[in-house]
């Protein structure tokens, strides 16, 4: 199956590897002088100051025209109702009188939350990120975002206005590995503190460089180029379809937007309506280069049962349902970082309002890892609360235990205590 389904040809990323170490240690050992280096050979600017004030800040919100206002401030609430509604709740076991175990979750101590800033711009990124770690309680909330030529070596206005919407104040002009890396390390020079943890998508720079660093940091995912699949038969709209693969394709060049289907006609449909479609989107020359990759294609597939063990395999960033029944199909769905059911559930509502999360698992990292949530933020702690008596009633078997694994200690540990 591997050879049939279309995915980009995995390079050898030795090279993007060693370039990444190479500007992790320089911010590490050089720290702003790094920075001021890698903001002129990549950002094309160097900003006045790398740390963003709260004036500037303010004035980037009072600046925003207020219907984006608005839109931000609808994004917030939805992403906030959701993000409250799945935090995990304490636990307690009682396995016997003065016998008990606690899972509570505690959250990360701190957060880089990193937001792109290249081909597009993204204030909803922001929204994505801080929400679910406000919510967790995370107590402090950092922000890097490339510096941008057009305003002066600040981030763009929109970032700018989101994160003074949601009360974040500590943000930073700095982009790509060169951020990732400053947050681990820190860089006392501008007062930059070290995170405990890194989120947030970004290239393969950015995606190496939190690769690298995992185990000083923290982080989410490696997130890589968007994915869409859209499992579909022949009830589907192909001018729906056409659409939002079309939607996630302008996002980069290389990202992967698939429709498998059962329908030779949807496919035919499709791709006229995709070739129409195209010619009067903005960004049709970076989604066309995406919709000719190797990474996208229409296909095609004998029936249903075997679209639904393509998406499994395949593990999408987006799985888009569009059958006679998509909640049926829904439920067979193992492998997908989210899924959007029916002709009315666009990507794109994930991505600004649908009050879900838009940071989710690219790669087939959907097989075993969740997207951006309260979760991300939150770590799992047990506490362990016995009694005497508790003690004394599995003591023996405690021992037992020890010395059959050569640890007599941890038996004595617990006879100890048996006389005090």
């Amino acid at each position: 199956m591997n050879l049939l389904i279309p995915r980009a040809t995995v390079q050898n990323n030795s090279a993007i590897e060693a370039s990444v170490w190479t500007i992790c240690e320089e911010v590490r050992t050089l720290g702003e002088a790094a920075l001021r280096d890698h903001a002129q050979k990549f950002d094309r600017v160097l900003p006045a100051s790398f740390k963003v004030s709260r004036e500037q800040l303010r004035s980037a919100l009072e600046n925003t025209a207020p219907d984006l206002v608005a839109a931000l401030e609808e994004a917030i609430t939805r992403v906030r109702r959701v993000s409250a509604a799945v935090v995990s709740t304490e636990v307690s076991v009682e396995l016997g009188d003065g016998a008990n175990v606690t899972q509570r979750y505690v959250p990360v101590d701190s957060v880089g939350l990193y937001v792109p800033g290249g081909k597009a711009v993204y204030p909803s990124s922001v929204i994505m990120n801080v929400v679910p770690a406000q919510v967790a309680n995370v107590p402090r909330i950092v922000i890097a975002s490339p510096a941008q030529a057009e305003y002066d070596g600040l981030p763009h206005p929109s970032i700018l206005a989101a994160a003074e919407l949601l009360g974040v104040h500590e943000v930073y002009a700095i982009g790509g590995a060169s951020a990732v890396a400053a947050f681990a390390h820190g860089v006392s020079e501008i007062g930059l503190d070290p995170v405990t943890m890194v989120t947030g998508p970004g290239n393969i720079y950015v995606a190496t460089a939190k690769r690298l660093l995992r185990g000083k940091i923290g982080i989410d995912s490696e997130a890589g180029p968007t994915e869409i699949l859209i499992v579909a038969d022949k009830t589907a709209n192909p001018a729906f379809v056409a659409a939002d693969l079309i939607s996630q394709a302008e996002h980069d060049e290389n990202a992967a937007a698939v429709l498998v289907t059962d329908s030779r006609e949807l496919i035919d449909s499709v791709s006229r309506e995709v070739d129409r479609q195209l010619a009067m989107a903005d960004n049709r020359e970076r989604a066309a280069i995406s919709l000719a990759g190797e990474q996208s294609a229409l296909v095609l597939v004998e029936d249903l049962e075997a679209a639904i063990a393509v998406a499994n395999h395949y593990a999408t960033e987006h799985l888009e349902i569009q059958t006679e029944r998509p909640q049926e199909v829904a439920q067979r769905i193992t492998n997908a970082g989210a899924l959007f059911i029916g002709d009315f559930s666009p990507v794109s509502l994930g991505d600004y309002l649908a009050g879900s999360n838009h940071v989710l698992p690219t790669s087939q990292q959907a097989k075993f890892g969740p997207g951006l949530g309260v979760h991300t933020f939150l770590r799992p702690q047990q506490v362990i609360s016995y009694s005497k008596s508790a003690l004394a009633q599995i003591s023996r078997k405690l021992e037992i235990l020890s010395h059959t694994e050569g640890l007599s200690a941890h038996g004595t540990a617990a006879s100890i205590r048996e006389d005090r």
